[in-house]
Order: structure tokens, then sequence, then C-alpha cells
């Protein structure tokens, strides 16, 4: 059966935060006809691919994507028509051969991923294989069983996804238990509790971008008293039952000239071994697990001495550190930093190059953590990439907002199916 890329058509669509992002649909010469869309970031690190935007501010503000679409169904599909779908690396380095630079600035991440991803979609359901068993025959992924992700669930928001009303952008539960579906059982009835406990204290329960109550604290530790509390209400204990992990999103309040951190709401400003010093007593506080950008995405003098105090202790995670990249990850193995990558399809911009990414990761000991982006679609393409990876979390928000809960449901749709095949 031919698996020819016959048709490649791009249109514009908007995100949870009602921006434009990119939508792809891609048909083969069997009638296979299958989509995807591209999330888009708002704590984007520097290092990151360029999500191509129109510039044009008389419409959606300059964040409109027509060049990007532009870019998909005038060169991308001229270059690509006639080519194997199944083939998805030579596919994936075509369109980067074509856009020719090195942060994918000419044609635009958001308009290669678009294409990476769809092409694999078509290319799975012409072959009648779920997503997630396609990618790992596609790349040969050389694991035997199947592993669900453990959720890090996002309850409550700060930093850039909700209004800087705290310095730090997420704080997050870890669930524990044995299946996928207990665990987002765990999430969404202390995400509940939290809720219930957020009234009574007079607050208003609003959810920030990745669907964490968003709430203004006198301090930023009081983020953790309050979920801590919220267990309590819940059948759940914490150190047990579930953990704790958190995304202060450093970069953005890094002052890389006085090699400060500004910390507004507590009002104080500290060094990389201050924020160390920090991290390590709230460690000795609450079951902290996971620590994500802990100290900013150029501070490798902060994070070498970071991971050299914290690393046996907890999963150090890079993400603007690493932008889902093989040279900064590279990087990042030879200096000794970090023990965890952060991935984000459209931090790099094509599936080809995520996959080496999680593969370099997990050939030097790295942990990974497939995530979503603040700007989400329904689009659930990261649920069966961390299932065909065996990664060992997946961070894809809160219990509520559809986006978000789009990919959870997708993992236990997953993990029923993988049950009854007995894998």
């Amino acid at each position: 059966m031919s698996h020819t890329i016959e048709r490649i058509h791009a249109h514009e669509i908007l995100d949870s935060r009602g921006n434009p992002t990119v939508d792809v649909t891609v048909m083969l010469s069997d009638g296979t006809v299958a989509s995807a869309s591209v999330p888009s970031g708002a704590s984007t690190g520097v290092h990151e691919a360029l999500e191509l935007r129109d510039g044009d501010h008389k419409r959606y503000g300059g964040k409109g994507v027509l060049k990007a679409v532009k870019n998909v169904n005038s060169l991308i599909a001229a270059a690509l028509l006639g080519m194997d779908a199944t083939k998805q690396r030579d596919i994936d380095a075509r369109m980067i051969e074509l856009d020719g630079t090195k942060n994918k600035s000419k044609l635009g991440a958001n308009a290669i991923l678009g294409v990476s991803l769809a092409v694999a979609h078509a290319a799975a359901k012409s072959k009648k294989m779920p997503l997630y068993r396609y990618l790992r025959q596609a790349f040969e992924i050389p694991f035997t069983q199947y592993k669900l992700p453990t959720p890090t669930m996002n309850i409550l928001n700060g930093g850039a996804h909700s209004g800087w009303i705290l310095d730090f952008q997420e704080f997050m539960v870890v669930p524990q238990q044995k299946t996928f579906r207990e665990r987002v059982r765990c999430g969404a009835e202390i995400f509940h509790a939290l809720g219930g406990l957020l009234k009574k204290k007079g607050f208003t329960t609003t959810v920030g971008d990745e669907g964490g109550y968003s709430v203004p604290l006198p301090k930023n530790e009081d983020a953790f008293k309050l979920v801590m509390k919220a267990i309590s209400l819940t059948p759940y204990t914490p150190g047990k039952d579930v953990m704790l992990a958190m995304d202060p999103a450093t970069s953005e309040i890094y002052d890389p000239k006085a090699k400060k951190y500004t910390l507004k709401v507590d009002g104080v400003k500290k060094t990389s071994g201050q924020m160390i010093e920090m991290w390590k007593q709230w460690m000795k506080k609450y079951p902290i697990v996971s620590l994500e950008d802990g100290l900013a995405e150029d501070d490798w003098e902060g994070w070498e001495k970071l991971t050299a105090e914290l690393g046996e202790k907890v999963a150090l995670v890079g993400d603007d550190l690493f932008v889902t990249n093989v040279e900064r990850l590279r990087e990042g193995i030879e200096r000794g930093v970090g023990n965890a990558i952060l991935i984000k399809v459209n931090q790099i911009g094509s599936l080809s190059e995520t996959v080496a990414a999680i593969q370099l990761a997990q050939q030097n000991g790295y942990r990974v953590s497939v995530s979503h982006r603040s700007g989400e679609t329904p689009d659930t393409t990261i649920a069966d990439l961390a299932v065909a990876v065996n990664a060992e979390y997946i961070k894809t928000g809160s219990l509520s907002r559809s986006e978000r809960l789009a990919k959870y449901n997708r993992l236990m749709e997953i993990e029923e199916e993988l049950q009854a095949a007995g894998k």
C-alpha cells in the first residue's frame, strides 16, 4: 500500500489563549487524511526555535500566522509532495534543509512542526496503528514494554501564566498511584479540594493559562502551604500517595548583568547560591521530587552547583536550559548539569529532532518529561509521544480546561488499550 504524500494544507486556528496557531492536514495517496496543530508558549526560552508570527498589528495584535501557513501551503508542500509519509526522518530533514537557518526562522518552527506532526498522524492512520506504536516503529525505539508516564499536575499558577501574582510559575502535585487512571483521580480530587479551600478563604477560583488556580498570596512559599492543606482534606498522604513538584521558571526573573534573581512577591533579590539554599530549605519542609528550571537558562555555573548539591535528591529538569535541543543537552551532559529534560515539540520544531533529544537524554541517564505549552490545542500528540518513548513524566497542566484534559483522557485511553492487549 502506498503512503505517498498527495496533499498538504495548512490554515490558521486559535489556541487556548485565543491566539492564532497553525493547523495542518495531510492526505496520502491511499486516501488517508490526518491533521495536527501546533502549541505556543508564553514563558519561552531565548534558545528556542522561532515561532513565525506575521507582525501585522492590525490583525490579532501582530500574532497572526498567515506567513507560516503560506510557507506550508507553498514551499513545504512543493518540497514534500510525492515523498513517503513513513519516512519521518527524511521528511523532517527535507524541511530543515529547505529552511536552512539554525532556529527555523525562514519557514517558522510552527510551520515545520505542524507538517511534521500531521505526517506522523497520517502514516500511523494509514498503517492502522495507534500513534504511540507507530512512533516506536518509525524511530526504532528499542523498548519492549510500554509504561505510562507519571503526571506532574500544575494546580497553582504564577509567573507569566498568571499575571505575575506569584514569582514562580507552577506548583504541582505528582500522584504516585499504580495506574494512570488513579493518578488522574488523585490529581482531580486534590484540585477540587484546593478549589473548595480557596473559596472558604475568600479567594476567587480563577484559573491561569494551564488550568491551575490563580490567586495572589503574601509569599511564594504560601502556595505550597495551601497545596499541603488541600491534600490534607483528601484521603491522600503527602510523601506517600502524592509528591510535589515546581517550575519556578527562573529565567523570567533573572538579571544576567547583576547575576541576581528578583522575587518581587517576597521583596528580595537572591544570588544563585541563595536560590539553591532556598530550594534546599523547601525540600526539607515539603515532599518535592522535581524542580524544573531551578536556575536561569544561561546560569551554567549556578546549575553546576545546583546539580552537585541536589542532583542525588530530586529530578532537576532543564526546560529553558535545554530547549529540547541536542546541542544544548550535550553541553549540559558534558558539564554535569541537571538530571532530567523537559521535552516540548515546538521548542525544536520537528518530531525527528524531538526524538533525537529524548534518546540522547536516555542514553545518558537523564529522565524525560514530555510537556505541553501554555498556549495549547486539543491535539494529543504529546500523550502518544510520552508512551512511545517510555517517558518518566508528562506535564500537561491542571485538571481543568479541555485542551489539558484531552491529553489526560488520551493517556487513560492508551492505558486501557495496553491492558486489553496484555502489554
